[in-house]
């Protein structure tokens, strides 16, 4: 039973899982051996051994430098801040960007000791001073830590001759006014566009 409840306790640990859903999890994967488990086991191996962080943007791909980093098709003279892999995941389901990105690997955050040296903003910063870029697109969550992070950037590269933007925040699509918080409306009002 060690073997189970090791396991329990490593799937307990993944997000949004708890030590219920890890359970579940477990009895599934053992219910099904050869037709989930068995695949399972050996896509983790494959994963361990050839998926790496691209040097260029450090986004996740078995190539280095990425895909991305590599598609002729993406000229734009945009960058494309992020916080996490995900995020680049998330903007490219929209088929909107055809730009480069740069995963920072997290924001900066004085409560999770998540400082300049933890993350890839100097990197980033020596991406911009080398030049191709137009403009800065900082696509992070509306928190203060993206706030601090964006400020960060912002002071590291104020010399250089380069735009900065931010993806637009307020009221979602399909919002009802009367169940947007107050700071979401404020931020709406700010940010409005012209027609």
């Amino acid at each position: 039973m060690l073997a189970l409840d090791d396991l329990m306790a490593r799937l307990a640990k993944l997000p949004g899982l708890g030590p219920r859903s890890a359970r579940r999890l477990a009895l599934h994967l053992f219910k099904r051996k050869d037709q989930v488990l068995s695949p399972l086991i050996v896509s983790l191996q494959n994963a361990y051994k050839e998926i790496k962080l691209c040097q260029r943007c450090f986004n996740l791909d078995d190539q280095d430098p990425c895909r991305l980093c590599q598609d002729p098709k993406r000229q734009s003279p945009m960058l494309c801040v992020v916080a996490d892999v995900g995020d680049v995941w998330a903007l490219e389901r929209t088929a909107m960007f055809k730009g480069h990105y740069h995963v920072l690997g997290g924001l900066l955050s004085a409560v999770d000791g998540m400082g300049p040296d933890k993350l890839t903003i100097y990197p980033l910063l020596e991406r911009l001073k080398g030049g191709g870029y137009q403009e800065v697109l900082f696509a992070f969550n509306a928190t203060v830590d993206a706030q601090t992070t964006l400020h960060y950037i912002m002071g590291q590269a104020k010399d250089l001759p380069l735009q900065f933007t931010s993806l637009a925040k307020g009221v979602p699509l399909g919002g009802e006014l009367d169940y947007v918080d107050d700071a979401t409306l404020a931020v709406a009002f700010q940010g409005r566009l012209g027609l």
